[in-house]
């Protein structure tokens, strides 16, 4: 059995993985990192409440075979670009390098479609940047899902997005050939995908569109 260690589970789709990992019997522990006290009581569950501007001083923590990294946000709820980078790009890039300091021998990442470091759209762009960082760290293997408009009950409410779920869900049905990877996908499918993804022999950098995750 392995260890999973994972950094995002409160959020749409870590908080449905961390369900996951816990009910697997491929995972005897389970650790995440978090902010404030989540207060979920399992067996198999370990909680550290850090403080991740400083996660260098917890990096004796991570030990473990698969590190899920579903932490993220927006530019709005961040309340700048500056903030919102922080969580999407240097949080993760920190916890990658001590997961390959440590030997972590597979990373996944939740990014998003159309993620690229040369987009002039500031989240694509950030989002592209890690996933760069990502291909060249020493890591073993390194997973990342590109999932598109993700759909499932968040804790806050986020009008554009529900607006936005409402069109895409009605008209998905246009969605075909190439366009496929843009219909809206549901959070607990992500993880599922994730989760199946880490249960594979496969090695090096890899992505997987919002399309080829529907299929998993």
């Amino acid at each position: 059995m392995k260890t999973a260690l994972l950094i995002g589970s409160t959020g749409l789709v870590g908080s449905q993985l961390l369900n996951i990992l816990l009910d697997s019997p491929s995972y005897n522990k389970v650790i995440v990192f978090v902010k404030r006290d989540a207060k979920i009581q399992h067996p198999k569950l370990v909680q550290h409440i850090i403080d991740f501007d400083h996660a260098e001083s917890y990096e004796h923590y991570v030990q473990g075979d698969d590190f899920f990294c579903c932490i993220g946000t927006t530019i709005k709820k961040a309340g700048s670009q500056e903030a919102f980078k922080k969580v999407d790009y240097t949080y993760p890039k920190q916890f990658a390098q001590i997961a390959s300091k440590n030997k972590v021998s597979h990373l996944l990442l939740i990014s998003s479609i159309g993620a690229d470091e040369k987009s002039t759209n500031f989240y694509l762009k950030t989002k592209g940047a890690i996933e760069a960082f990502l291909k060249i760290a020493d890591l073993e293997t390194v997973t990342i899902v590109r999932p598109s408009l993700l759909l499932g009950k968040r804790t806050e409410f986020r009008l554009t997005e529900k607006i936005g779920a409402f069109f895409m869900t009605t008209f998905s049905f246009l969605l075909v050939g190439n366009l496929k990877k843009y219909k809206p996908i549901e959070n607990k499918k992500v993880a599922q995908a994730l989760f199946k993804l880490a249960q594979d022999d496969a090695k090096g950098f890899r992505i997987f569109e919002s399309d080829q995750i529907q299929e998993l």
